[in-house]
């Protein structure tokens, strides 16, 4: 009888937290966060505001460190590193509100993206890529960032963070404050950006948007994980509909 054939061993995630808490001066704003993303996935975090999810997305990008807990990617502790290695590693942060530099234009803004040395090395093929993502930037390339519409500010602000050339991006609420038909646009766009091997985490106030392109999801409440699963059985679950679907 033959040996058996070696197996190889699952990999593990491209990000875990484990048990992370973390503060604003004397205020606790997170409550042992444990979750997982693995590689080539889409997972969303919902919750009402204020519960902590855009605290998860700072913690990982090194905008604010833990206080207790690991956030680990690749394998690698990065919790108390500064927030531009952590780009460097792989993971870029687009926040909240898209923040463009408005007095900058769109090629400029793009290039802000590129800031590290290893984003750097690869400027020209990226700039490349994300204007064959986003066609409409490479029409206002030299027009100043703060003329555009608000679903071409937030393609800049994808685009800049897919310049750092990440294994991980992390996406705060990127259907705010569009109307349905760019948001609809814009998640096209996401997906797409997973089709070219980009693993996501996203927070996002539109529920079914969010959970519709991903694998799974987290429910945030009060700055713990409460709820987990797979985005088909969270859009389904009779207290997420209730809570976030008035269903």
């Amino acid at each position: 009888m033959s040996p058996a054939s070696p197996t190889t061993p699952p990999r593990g995630p491209l990000l875990q937290l484990n048990s992370v808490t973390a503060y604003y001066g004397d205020l606790q704003a997170l409550f042992g966060i444990t979750l997982q993303v693995h590689e080539g996935e889409i997972v969303t975090l919902i919750g009402a505001n204020g519960a902590g999810k855009t605290t998860i997305l700072r913690v990982i990008s090194g905008i604010k460190h833990t206080a207790a807990g690991a956030v680990l990617f690749a394998g690698q502790n990065v919790s108390q590193l500064p927030a531009h290695e952590v780009v460097e590693r792989g993971v870029s942060h687009v926040p909240e509100g898209r923040q463009v530099f408005p007095f900058l234009t769109v090629k400029e803004n793009l290039a802000l993206g590129a800031h590290t040395p290893r984003a750097r090395a690869h400027a020209k093929n990226a700039l490349e890529e994300q204007l064959a993502l986003f066609p409409r930037l490479g029409e206002r390339l030299d027009q100043l960032a703060g003329t555009l519409s608000g679903g071409e500010q937030q393609m800049v602000a994808i685009a800049r963070g897919l310049m750092a050339q990440p294994k991980l991006l992390l996406l705060d609420e990127p259907s705010l404050g569009l109307a349905p038909k760019i948001v609809d646009e814009v998640f096209e766009k996401i997906e797409e950006v997973r089709r070219n091997g980009v693993t996501m985490l996203i927070v996002e106030q539109n529920v079914v948007s969010g959970l519709s392109i991903s694998d799974r999801g987290y429910v945030v409440q009060h700055g713990a994980v409460v709820l987990a699963g797979t985005a088909k059985d969270l859009l389904s679950n009779e207290t997420v509909r209730a809570a976030y679907l008035g269903l």
